[in-house]
């Protein structure tokens, strides 16, 4: 077969109706092999004939969708100098669109021999590895637009494609665990039901199982494990068949559009699946090692971690750069996503050593049109020296807020701290993001996700138990700051089992009613546990997946979810779009926009605020006079409110403010009982006068909405 020239551009292999352009970077290859698969499995080559800016490339006429493919590298093999080329080698293309097959580890996928690291290995890895797979690019998206949902009105819900619906009764078998499951009718009613604007899916670019895990006979569950940033995980597909698994993606994406239900993507550019130096070579380390890379400068034979895995990819490699930010536009443009959450962002900042805020990559996002558009949130740390970086992401990035996490768990579990600490954590965190032009909503709150304890286990155990994973309960994090309520893991004791469910609603309550955008771990709102295992990445059964059959045993914390999520959806002085200034919001007015008050009625001194056995605090927000979602600068008028927060573990009386705040309250929320009012408020309602007592149960929290025309 005689290739056509082609062009260099677009990368990887791109079909347009007549024949498809092949297309990879490689500056260190002397000549680069397509090797074509059959049906049968036979393999034959094409020598790609042009080579433009170090891409080489050809195109071919009636190879179409279907066709398998991976390159062979021809090149210096010199691990001493960074460079592993060996053609003996099968290997993906980096800009694969959809991807078949498993590794199964075979001694032939690695470059060296296990006898001997230092010896190279020239077996012949085809049989073994992965291959790529040529997509139809067409698809029928019809009316499909995204929803654009503001961040301040956000509800995300961080969810895996394969947990959540693997064991839910009313999906066909054949769908569940699947994309198709995810936008099942079922699925669909149940996230609007809750409140959820945005689906934050674990990742969903092709992963592998890593090597040590196959070998216990454990997968990969979370999929941090990436070796395609083009290619829906194909094992999430319910039709198999190579490239599937894309039309499947796009159909889900626009069924979840349709009920105005955004989607961002879990993306790790941090690193990829071949490891460290002792890892396999499948497909960057045999096209270009040092391009996408970070090479240690004295021993090349060695890889930078930033990231616990053994590798960090080289984001200062101009090509490099070029992939992920072909990814990232890929998703948006043709697979219609609607954000992203980068996994170990700080890697990506990292120019030389120190996480540098300026690099290349904040720089291009900013000036891209596509990415720039998008919902951009950072896990702001990494494993190196000075990657906790909560705070310190440009003014287009919102985080992930450890510091939110550690506050919220630490008060409600009764830890000493300054109530100004936590003061500035529910209110949007001012002291992180305020100062770089960003607002509250940059604060991306939660109390729980995926690598941590659920929700009902962080209230049920005091210590990890991860013995499942076969580490002898080494791995996962030791400090939790969990509490759990007096006896560790299930227990038959009514009052303990009490307290846990007021636990649960205050740490819910807290995350939702606070300024920032709340997120919720999957499951959580039903009560899922993975019985104390707080690192469950390698447990792909019911331990880690969301079991159904607990919602109707937690129906009432589902409905509470629910309801403080539309208690936030319905007023906007929970979801402010401005942090408070702590002073009247218009000329003439008395009323500051926020007030801070003891349990005994007076305003908190600086004294009080730098207590740290502070267990208890009253807050009031103005609603009236918010600013304006629109252009114009105006106002709207909202309801306003008093939080009443007790972590104590003794009731306390707390004092209404005067009437000068409003001469009526009435209770709309009650963590102690779970009830949450919302509308037109119903006879018998509780209520207080200004200047009044009321009481706060020991470890809850009262939302009180100020009586119309009280004021």
């Amino acid at each position: 077969m005689q290739p056509w020239p082609g062009s260099p551009y677009p990368l990887g292999a791109t079909y347009d109706g007549a024949g498809t352009n092949f297309a990879l970077f490689s500056e260190v290859a002397e000549r680069v092999e397509l090797c074509l698969f059959g049906a049968d499995g036979a393999e034959s080559g094409v020598w790609l004939p042009e080579s433009d800016g170090f891409v080489h490339h050809g195109y071919l006429p009636g190879i179409g969708p279907g066709q398998q493919y991976g390159y062979r590298v021809y090149g210096p093999y010199d691990p001493a100098n960074g460079k592993r080329c060996n053609p003996n080698k099968l290997l993906l293309d980096p800009y694969a669109k959809a991807i078949t097959g498993q590794v199964d580890w075979d001694e032939s996928v690695f470059g060296y021999t296990f006898a001997d690291p230092e010896r190279r290995n020239d077996a012949d890895s085809a049989a073994h590895t992965v291959r790529a797979v040529v997509i139809n690019p067409f698809f029928d998206w019809a009316s499909d637009r995204r929803p654009n949902v503001p961040y301040n009105e956000s509800v995300i819900y961080e969810a895996h494609v394969r947990g959540l619906t693997r064991l839910h009764p009313e999906i066909p078998e054949p769908l569940r665990g699947t994309y198709a499951g995810l936008a099942h009718p079922v699925m669909i009613d149940y996230l609007t039901r809750l409140g959820i604007t945005a689906i934050e899916l674990m990742p969903v670019h092709q992963f592998l199982h890593d090597h040590g895990l196959v070998a216990r006979g454990m997968r990969n569950y979370w999929g941090y494990n990436t070796i395609g940033y083009f290619a829906p995980h194909s094992e999430y597909a319910a039709v198999p068949g190579a490239g599937n698994q894309v039309q499947e993606f796009k159909a889900m994406v626009r069924t979840l559009h349709e009920a105005d239900i955004e989607v961002i993507l879990d993306v790790v550019y941090n690193h990829t699946a071949e490891g460290s130096h002792l890892g396999p070579t499948l497909s960057m380390r045999g096209i270009d090692n040092e391009a996408y890379y970070r090479l240690v400068d004295d021993d090349r034979r060695f890889y930078m971690d930033y990231t616990g895995t053994g590798n960090s990819l080289n984001a200062r490699n101009p090509h490099t750069l070029q992939l992920i930010m072909d990814s990232l536009r890929y998703w948006v443009t043709e697979m219609h996503v609607d954000g992203f959450r980068f996994d170990l962002a700080s890697t990506l900042a990292r120019e030389f050593y120190d996480v540098d805020r300026l690099s290349a990559f904040f720089d291009i996002v900013q000036q891209d049109p596509v990415i720039s558009q998008v919902k951009l949130i950072a896990e702001p740390w990494d494993v190196g020296p000075g990657g906790y970086q909560v705070g310190n992401f440009p003014p287009l990035w919102t985080e992930w807020n450890g510091m939110f996490r550690d506050t919220v768990r630490d008060f409600w579990r009764g830890e000493p701290e300054t109530l100004g600490e936590f003061g500035y954590r529910i209110t949007g965190s001012s002291d992180l993001y305020q100062d770089d032009g960003r607002r509250p909503y940059a604060s991306i709150n939660f109390v729980t996700a995926h690598d941590g304890f659920t929700l009902t286990d962080l209230v049920s155990y005091n210590q990890k138990h991860n013995e499942a994973n076969g580490e002898d309960n080494r791995d996962g994090a030791n400090d939790n700051r969990s509490w759990n309520c007096g006896v560790e893991g299930p227990t038959s004791d009514e009052k303990v089992n009490e307290l846990r469910a007021r636990q649960r609603r205050n740490l819910i309550a807290t995350m939702f009613l606070s300024q920032g955008v709340p997120m919720l771990l999957h499951g959580d709102e039903l009560g899922r546990t993975q019985r104390g295992n707080n690192n469950a990445y390698c447990q792909d059964n019911e331990l880690s997946w969301v079991d159904w059959s607990l919602l109707e045993p937690n129906r009432d914390l589902f409905e509470f979810t629910a309801a403080v999520a539309a208690l936030r959806r319905n007023h906007p002085v929970f979801r402010r779009r401005r942090f408070f200034a702590g002073r009247p919001i218009r000329s003439g007015d008395e009323l500051r926009d926020i007030a801070w008050f003891t349990p005994g009625g007076g305003e908190m001194s600086e004294q009080d605020w730098e207590s740290d056995f502070g267990r208890s605090i009253v807050v009031f927000l103005n609603g009236e006079g918010i600013p304006s979602l629109d252009r114009r600068g105006g106002r709207i008028v909202d309801d306003s409110f008093l939080l009443c927060f007790n972590a104590h573990h003794e009731d306390i009386k707390a004092t209404v403010p005067d009437a000068s705040y409003g001469a009526e309250w009435a209770v709309v929320l009650d963590t102690a009982d779970g009830e949450v009012l919302d509308g037109d408020l119903p006879i018998g309602v509780r209520t207080v006068a200004a200047g009044g007592l009321i009481t706060v149960v020991a470890r809850s929290l009262l939302v009180l909405r100020r009586v119309k025309d009280s004021a």
